[in-house]
């Protein structure tokens, strides 16, 4: 009866210690997510418009809009690109980095249909394309023209380097840069990595 009983009191005591270290330990978890929900509540709304951010490359209220819970899919208005678009668009590999890890959505297209996966690859960005496929882009999605991202770079560079040229004349103003020779050399390469 003594050893059922001094038996007992251990097992109580040693159910106690465990009820004990698991509510700290709760406890400590709780307060470390509010202490995050406190911090991200926080966050001021940037002023700077999300794609003017990209444009200006000010990666600090990129950062600010993707704390803040901003909407990290919002379409500017003249085109309908996302962020990503615009980053991809603008050759902001950082940029697209950040908003790949803050589950920016990959499906969305813009006025013409493309996808970040198209807008990449049409532009000849090998190592977005690249980055656009590791987070599992769906690479069947077709433009308003029927094309998917891999039939946007298979075409004769001859016949859409006038297409290029004109997208080069519009943007520029904004900081648009693109070396026609270099995307004529990564087509063929991203028309491979979509097979």
């Amino acid at each position: 009866m003594k050893t059922f009983k001094i038996n007992s009191i251990k097992t109580v005591m040693l159910f106690t210690l465990l009820v004990t270290l698991i509510t700290s330990s709760c406890n400590k978890q709780n307060k470390e997510i509010l202490s995050e929900t406190v911090q991200t509540a926080t966050v001021e709304v940037p002023k700077q418009d999300i794609h003017e951010a990209i444009i200006t490359n000010n990666f600090e209220v990129l950062n600010q809009h993707i704390k803040a819970g901003r909407d990290i899919n919002k379409k500017e208005p003249m085109g309908g690109s996302t962020p990503i678009i615009t980053a991809i668009t603008f050759d902001k590999p950082d940029m697209v980095k950040a908003l790949l890890k803050a589950n920016a959505d990959l499906s969305i297209q813009n006025n013409d249909g493309s996808t970040a996966l198209h807008t990449a690859a049409f532009f000849g960005k090998v190592e977005m394309v690249q980055m656009l496929i590791d987070a599992n882009a769906d690479q069947t999605v077709k433009n308003n023209f029927g094309a998917t991202a891999r039939e946007t770079v298979i075409g004769d560079f001859v016949q859409i380097k006038p297409f290029y040229e004109m997208i080069m004349t519009q943007l520029e103003p904004m900081g648009f840069k693109l070396d026609l020779n270099e995307v004529e050399k990564a087509r063929p390469v991203i028309a491979l990595m979509l097979q």
